[in-house]
């Protein structure tokens, strides 16, 4: 699963990367995005075919669904099953996008405790997190756009520390996923699988991440009172945003 990430860069940098073009939200950088806060999600626009970089919150809301409560149960979506659960097939078709990151928090368990791990690109890039957003009318009126991430199962780097992670698309699988290209239903879901594992820079830090009111880039130190296997002792590759 993923149930935290974080994404510190300057929203200037973010559309830069993706190649977005204006106008771009106005949201702050978050070191600890949490279900049912809104974040940054690169969509295409079905007209102009230009992405753009919407704020949509994190816990995706059916189109059906009577009321928008059951979104942070939605956080995740598992690329197994995406292409044919009710809650996502029709977002899968239509609506992929591409949510930003700077990498994600995971828990590993270790005896009777849990460690928390960040987790980046090793050279220091932006991820890509394969996603999927829909809009949701309330009976006010009011639209509600969501997003959910999807997740795969581990590789041998992440496996150390949970058995899930988020799909990082590369560059290259970019426009397939955002229907720039055309691709069938069977290539798409051949993107969604893990990444190689030495693409992964992976510390422990601070278990605080769990508390959803910490927010700061402290988060992102190292725990130095935590002992992680020596395929996990890589360090810290996260860039100060400029």
């Amino acid at each position: 699963m993923c149930g935290r990430y974080f994404q510190y860069r300057d929203i200037g940098q973010v559309a830069e990367h993706f190649e977005a073009v204006p106008p771009l939200p106005n949201i702050a950088p978050s070191w600890n995005v949490a279900p049912t806060q809104d974040a940054p999600v690169l969509r295409r626009h079905p007209e102009s075919g230009a992405r753009h970089l919407g704020s949509l919150r994190w816990g995706l809301v059916p189109r059906w669904a009577r009321d928008a409560s059951g979104g942070a149960r939605l956080m995740n979506a598992r690329a197994e099953s995406v292409a044919e659960k009710p809650s996502f097939r029709d977002a899968f078709a239509r609506r992929r996008c591409l949510v930003p990151a700077d990498g994600f928090y995971e828990w590993r368990t270790e005896g009777k405790a849990k460690q928390t791990y960040a987790v980046a690109l090793r050279d220091g890039a932006p991820m890509a997190l394969a996603g999927l957003w829909e809009g949701w009318k309330s009976p006010e009126g009011e639209w509600l756009r969501s997003f959910s991430i999807i997740t795969t199962e581990a590789n041998a780097k992440q496996a150390l520390v949970h058995h899930r992670m988020p799909v990082i698309l590369p560059r290259e699988d970019w426009p397939a996923w955002l229907g720039e290209a055309e691709a069938a239903p069977e290539a798409l879901l051949d993107l969604l699988r893990p990444c190689p594992p030495e693409w992964l820079s992976c510390w422990p830090v601070d278990n605080r991440v769990g508390r959803v009111a910490e927010n700061d880039p402290a988060l992102l130190g190292r725990d130095p009172l935590a002992t992680p296997p020596p395929e996990l002792d890589d360090p810290p590759v996260v860039q100060e945003p400029r």
